[in-house]
C-alpha cells in the first residue's frame, strides 16, 4: 500500500490544495528576500494557457491544471542576477520537481513544468542568469559573473529561494526534492548533488554535458577532421547515409534479432572498408580510402599528446544525428564548440577564418586550467550525496550525435573507480542506463523504443503529455521510477521504454522494450515478438 501510495502523490492523485498564501503580487513579495524581487504572480485556471516564451522556449503552454504561476529575480553579483519561474498547483503532491537547460539557452523551461506540474508537483526552473538559443554564447563574452550563473550559482541559488517559496505558499514541508532534465540539464543536475549534496534526493538525468572543457573542444575537433572540403578526407553530406546504411547492415545483427534497431553497437566489430570505392565505382554511393581515414577518426576515442585520452567516441548507429557536428560542407565546425572556445574561453568573438590552425590540443589544456565559470560536474566523489540518502538514474541514447554516448560511460566508470575503494556500494544509490537507438535525450531514427518519461520527453510528444501515457507506473516511468527508489527503497532494474507510433501517443504503442542497467544489454530471447519488452531479457555480457 505504501508504494501504490506513494506512486498517487507523484501523478498528482492525492489532493492536497488549501495553500496558505493567495497567488498575488503581495502576497509574494512580502516573502521574498531582499535579494530577490517579485517579476508577477498569475492565476491560470483548469485547463488554462500560460506564455513567457523566450529564444530557448519559445512554445506556450495550454491545457494546464489549476495552478498559480511566478517568476522571480535574483541578484546573484554586483552586474548579475538570474531569474526562476515557478508552477504551484492547487492539487499539489508536496514534493518539488525542478527542471534544466540545454546547450547554451537561457530561458526558464515552463514546458518541462507544465509535464511536471501535470503529475502533480510543484515545478522550478531557471533562465540561468540570460536569455539565448541552446546554440548562442555570444551573452558569455567578457561576461565572468554570468557565465558563473549558467555554470551553477543560477541553479542552486533557484532551489534554495523556491523550497523557501513553496513551503510558505502551501503552509507545509516539501516531501521531497527532485530533479530531471538532460543534455546541459543533466550537466546541471549531477553538479548540483557534487556541490550541494542536500538539494535534491533524487535526481534523473539523460546524457549530461559534464565534460564542459573537453566536449566543446571535441566539438570542434570532431567538425576538423572532416575538413578541409577540398580536402581527400573530406565526406560530404550525400555519404553519410551510405555510411548510415552500412552500419546497421553490420550491426544490427548482434543483439539477435534483424529489426532495424542496433541494440548493441559496442559489440559490432563494424568494417568501413566494405565501402571502399572500386575502379568505376559510383563515387556517390562509395568512400575513397582518405574518406576511411575519416570515419575511423569518428569512430574511435579522441587521443592525443602522450596518449592522453580527451573524449569518447561516437556510438556505431548515431549517423543520421551526428552529421550537425561532422557534416561541414560549409567548411566551418559546428557552433557549439567555435562558439564555447570564442566567448567562454578566449572572450574574443573576432571571426576565425582557419580554426585548423587556430586550434590545437593546447586549447584543451588551456580550457582545463581555466575551467570558464567552474562548470566542468567532474567531482566523481558523489559519498556525500550517497550518504544522505540520495539516488541517481543517469540514461544515455547510444544513438546520440551531439554528445557521444560514451562520454556518460566514462563518467560512471571514475564514479566506481573512486567510490568502490572507499567501500561504497555504487549501485546502493546510482543507477545507469544506455538506450538503443535514441537519440540526444529524445527521438529515434530507426522506431526504436526510447521513451521512459525523461527530462524534455513528455512535452516534446505534445503539451499535455506527462508521465508515460497508458503506463504511468514505475517498471516504465522513470521518474517514478526514482520516485519508489527515493520513498520507498525500490531499486529499478530494468526500465520498459516505450515507443509510440509516429511518436503520436493518441496512435497507441508501436513496440516496448526494457532498457537494462549497465553493463547488461537487452537480448531477445528468439521466439517472442519481438515488439513486446517480455520477449527481451537484460543479461550482462560478461555471463558465462
Amino acid at each position: 500500500m505504501q508504494s501504490l501510495q506513494s506512486l498517487l502523490f507523484a501523478l498528482g492523485l492525492s489532493n492536497t490544495s488549501n495553500q496558505a498564501l493567495e497567488c498575488t503580487a503581495s502576497a509574494f513579495s512580502s516573502i521574498l528576500p531582499s535579494h530577490a524581487t517579485l517579476s508577477y504572480a498569475v492565476s491560470v485556471p483548469a485547463n488554462g494557457s500560460f506564455a513567457d516564451p523566450s529564444p530557448e522556449f519559445p512554445v506556450n503552454d495550454t491545457g494546464l491544471p489549476a495552478l498559480c504561476a511566478i517568476s522571480v529575480n535574483v541578484l546573484s553579483s554586483s552586474n548579475s542576477s538570474f531569474n526562476f519561474g515557478l508552477f504551484l498547483p492547487e492539487d499539489w503532491n508536496s514534493r518539488l520537481l525542478t527542471s534544466g537547460n540545454g546547450g547554451f539557452g537561457g530561458g526558464i523551461n515552463w514546458n518541462d513544468m507544465e509535464s511536471s506540474v501535470l503529475s502533480g508537483f510543484a515545478a522550478m526552473s531557471t533562465d540561468t542568469g540570460h536569455l539565448s538559443t541552446p546554440f548562442d554564447a555570444s551573452w558569455a563574452l567578457n561576461n565572468s559573473e554570468s557565465q558563473v550563473d549558467w555554470a551553477y550559482r543560477a541553479m542552486h541559488g533557484s532551489v534554495i529561494l523556491a523550497k523557501q517559496i513553496v513551503q510558505k505558499y502551501y503552509g507545509r514541508e516539501i516531501v521531497k526534492s527532485y530533479y530531471s532534465a538532460c543534455s546541459t540539464g543533466g550537466r546541471q543536475g549531477l553538479k548540483e548533488i557534487q556541490m550541494y549534496p542536500e538539494d535534491f534526493d533524487g535526481i534523473l538525468v539523460g546524457a549530461p554535458a559534464w565534460w564542459t572543457t573537453h566536449l566543446q573542444t571535441w566539438t570542434l575537433e570532431v567538425g576538423l577532421w572532416n575538413l578541409p572540403v577540398n580536402g581527400a578526407n573530406h565526406i560530404p553530406s550525400a555519404l553519410f547515409p551510405v555510411i548510415e546504411k552500412e552500419v546497421m547492415k553490420q550491426c544490427d545483427p548482434q543483439d539477435g534479432l534483424v529489426d532495424g534497431i542496433i541494440s548493441d553497437p559496442l559489440g559490432c566489430d563494424f568494417m568501413p572498408e566494405a565501402l571502399l570505392c572500386r575502379p568505376g565505382s559510383d563515387k556517390t554511393s562509395c568512400l575513397t580510402a582518405p574518406q576511411i581515414g575519416t570515419v575511423y577518426k569518428i569512430y574511435n576515442d579522441w587521443i592525443e599528446t602522450n596518449n592522453t585520452f580527451v573524449f569518447p567516441h561516437f556510438f556505431l548507429g548515431s549517423e543520421a544525428e551526428y552529421t550537425a557536428l561532422t557534416n561541414t560542407d560549409s567548411g566551418v565546425p559546428a557552433p557549439l564548440g567555435t562558439s564555447w572556445i570564442q566567448n567562454f574561453l578566449r572572450n574574443d568573438s573576432s571571426d576565425v577564418t582557419d580554426w585548423a590552425s587556430e586550434f590545437s590540443y593546447a586549447t584543451v589544456q588551456l580550457a582545463d586550467k581555466l575551467n570558464p565559470g567552474n562548470a566542468n560536474a567532474d567531482n566523481f566523489d558523489l559519498s556525500p550525496f550517497a550518504a544522505r540518502g540520495g539516488k541517481l538514474i543517469h540514461y544515455h541514447g547510444m544513438s546520440d550525435g551531439l554528445i557521444a554516448a560514451g562520454s556518460s560511460t566514462y563518467f560512471y566508470k571514475q564514479v566506481l573507480a573512486t567510490l568502490i575503494p572507499k567501500g561504497v556500494t555504487v549501485s546502493d544509490f546510482y543507477r545507469y542506463y544506455l538506450v538503443p537507438g535514441m537519440q540526444h535525450c529524445s527521438f529515434s531514427s530507426v522506431d526504436a523504443p526510447w521513451y521512459i518519461g525523461g527530462g524534455n520527453q513528455p512535452f516534446a510528444l505534445g503539451p499535455t503529455v506527462y508521465g508515460v501515457p497508458g503506463f504511468r507506473d514505475a517498471k516504465h516511468d522513470a521518474m517514478l521510477a526514482l520516485v519508489e527508489w527515493v520513498e520507498n527503497g525500490k531499486a529499478p532494474e530494468e526500465i520498459v521504454a516505450t515507443k509510440y507510433v509516429d511518436d503520436d501517443v493518441n496512435l497507441g504503442v508501436r513496440r516496448q522494450r526494457p532498457i537494462c542497467p549497465y553493463p547488461e544489454r537487452a537480448k531477445y530471447d528468439g521466439t517472442g515478438d519481438p515488439d513486446l519488452a517480455e520477449s527481451w531479457v537484460c543479461e550482462s555480457p560478461y555471463s558465462t
